[in-house]
Order: structure tokens, then C-alpha cells, then sequence
């Protein structure tokens, strides 16, 4: 797996590679319908532009000054839990600010928009940046409710020859996927629990690749290091603002984002200590003595394809963030 510059001054994640406004919107703002059960476009173009700058402009704050409330209330879920902690763990080992910023700036945007009812509502901006420019940005934002912000929930940086075609009506909206839809290889509720029973006993739902196949087999071989036991504990995470979010292809199957936590236990032998680099050091609690537990969050986002073609479900891309260290 390839490395990423880092999000917000987080920990240089690996790669392989939503949200909205109210039911009904008026000139002055949201509007909630009664009962919330109308399906309505998630956000208008203007509101999905305006959700990006203003986050842009709170995560370039953040990457200058490496403060984590600088953009703290722009960006939630699993891309907020890798962002936090990198720059939780940035601020300690740089607390002027990092000497290194180069603004992020976006290009070429588009803005995927699905119809929905009900909260929550998201949506999908598609764009450049100027880093890692051959790769094409997606950034989903999510928004729980008439009177919240919208935040950044997912990023991931995939290949645009890899994007699937999405499903759109006349009108140029997304069609969501329900979390339990059937009519896939996967529903996306089951993504994750599947993911990491899949990297602790192998499977056949998944195609393999380098966050699939690749990653397991780099984990069993890492599990056996000299005077080191490493054992790897994974977990999905599918509540509130992780919850997975999918949008229908137009050949019926789907992509899918969802996230999962990666525990990391490295048990020295007697008389030795794991080795601690700087950004766990920067996150320690407790001390290291002969026991180091990682705790890492992982953003992906798969092709979901539908369930009577009898295809795997196929990585576009993941993106992981050390968020916690202990010692033992």
C-alpha cells in the first residue's frame, strides 16, 4: 500500500489505493417537513459548495496550526476520528504549528446529491487537489439534522478510471442504498463485520487486492516477528456518524463507503520492550514496558456489486489513521 500525505496533520495513512440540509428548502433556509417521510434531493448544489469551503477552510487552519479544534466541528465520523488523532499527535511533537504547510486547494469539483427521506442526509463531492492529483478525491458529508453543521465523514482517493457510472434520474440526482438492501453481494450494514472476519480467517467475499489479500497475508507474516508477538483484533464500526453510506450503480450494484477499527498488540519477549515512533509516542497513555497497543480507524470505499452477477465485493480505495497508543 502506497502512503498518503496526511489529512488535517494526521499520521500519513495507507491507501491502495454525505449531508444535506432539510426535507424541504425555502430562499431563507431549511424547511422540515412533518414526519420527515418525503424524498426530496439531499442538499442543493449551492449548499454542497458552500459545506466544502467551509470546511476546507477550517481543515487548512487546522494543518497550519495542527490544533484539533480548528476544524473539529467540520468533520465527524471515521474520516474526523483519523483527522483528530493525527493532529492530537502532531501538536505534541510540533506545538508552534507545522512547518511544513502547504494550503490544500480543491479543483474541478463535482457534487453527487441522492433523494432521500429522513435524517441523515449526504452527499458526494468529487474533486482535484493539488496533492496526489492523479487520483480523484471524494469527499462525503453528512449532516444529522436541521440544525447541524455539515461535516466530512469519509475521504477516499481513487483511481478515475476505476469509478463506477452512477445511477441518476432526469434530474441528475443519486439513488441511495439501503444498509440492508439484499439485492446486493453485501448488504452495506454487513460490510464491515465481513471485512474483519475476512482479515482474521480468510473468505471468498471480497476480490482480491491490496486491502484485501495482500494486507492479510503482509498481517499474518508481521504476526511473527523476532522477539515480538503481534496480534491484530478488528472490529466494524457501523453507529451514527460511521454508519456505512452507499449509492446504486447504474448496472444495479452499488458503492458503498464504510469504516472499522484495527486494534494492534505488540507483546515483547522477556527482557525487551516494543519499539514506540513518534506519532504513538505522541498519543501514549500508560507505559511501555513490554506491551504496545495500537489503535487505528480505516475509512474504504468498495464496488458492491449485485448479488445475481456472483461477483466480490472490490476495493477502491482505504485510508487508515493511527488514533490511540498504550502502554503495558
Amino acid at each position: 500500500m502506497s502512503r498518503l500525505r496526511r489529512v488535517g496533520g494526521l499520521q500519513r495513512p495507507l491507501v491502495a489505493s454525505a449531508a444535506v440540509t432539510a426535507l424541504a428548502l425555502s430562499a431563507s433556509g431549511c424547511v422540515t417537513v412533518h414526519g420527515e417521510r418525503e424524498v426530496v434531493p439531499a442538499a442543493t448544489k449551492s449548499e454542497a459548495a458552500r459545506a466544502l469551503k467551509d470546511f476546507l477552510a477550517a481543515y487548512n487552519k487546522a494543518d497550519k496550526t495542527f490544533e484539533p479544534s480548528a476544524d473539529a466541528a467540520r468533520i465527524t465520523g471515521p474520516l474526523g476520528a483519523i483527522n483528530q488523532g493525527g493532529l492530537r499527535s502532531r501538536h505534541v511533537q510540533h506545538p508552534d504549528g507545522n512547518p511544513r504547510h502547504v494550503p490544500l486547494e480543491l479543483t474541478d469539483v463535482s457534487y453527487t446529491i441522492p433523494k432521500k427521506a429522513g435524517w441523515p442526509r449526504w452527499f458526494v463531492a468529487d474533486t482535484k487537489a493539488n496533492r496526489r492529483s492523479d487520483l480523484r478525491w471524494l469527499w462525503v458529508f453528512t449532516k444529522g439534522g436541521p440544525d447541524e453543521l455539515w461535516r466530512a465523514t469519509y475521504l477516499n482517493l481513487v483511481s478515475p478510471k476505476k469509478l463506477p457510472e452512477l445511477k441518476k434520474d432526469a434530474d441528475g440526482f443519486a439513488e441511495p442504498v439501503n444498509a440492508s438492501a439484499k439485492d446486493l453481494a453485501l448488504p452495506p450494514a454487513k460490510l464491515g463485520a465481513e471485512y474483519t472476519s475476512y482479515l482474521k480467517s480468510g473468505g471468498d467475499s471480497f476480490a482480491p487486492g491490496p486491502h484485501t489479500s495482500v494486507w492479510k497475508a503482509f498481517r499474518d507474516k508481521n504476526s511473527k516477528r523476532a522477539g515480538l508477538a503481534v496480534q491484530y483484533v478488528d472490529e466494524p464500526a457501523n453507529g451514527g456518524s460511521f454508519a456505512p453510506l452507499g449509492l446504486r450503480t447504474a448496472d444495479g450494484g452499488a458503492m458503498v463507503f464504510f469504516s472499522t477499527r484495527h486494534f494492534e498488540k505488540q507483546t515483547a519477549f522477556k527482557g525487551l520492550s516494543p519499539k514506540v515512533d513518534a506519532d504513538a509516542k505522541a498519543l501514549l497513555k500508560g507505559e511501555v514496558r513490554q506491551t504496545l497497543l495500537l489503535d487505528r480507524v480505516s475509512n474504504q470505499v468498495v464496488v458492491d456489486p449485485k448479488g445475481s452477477d456472483g461477483g466480490k465485493v472490490a476495493f477502491l480505495s482505504r485510508i487508515q489513521g493511527l488514533t490511540g497508543a498504550k502502554g503495558e
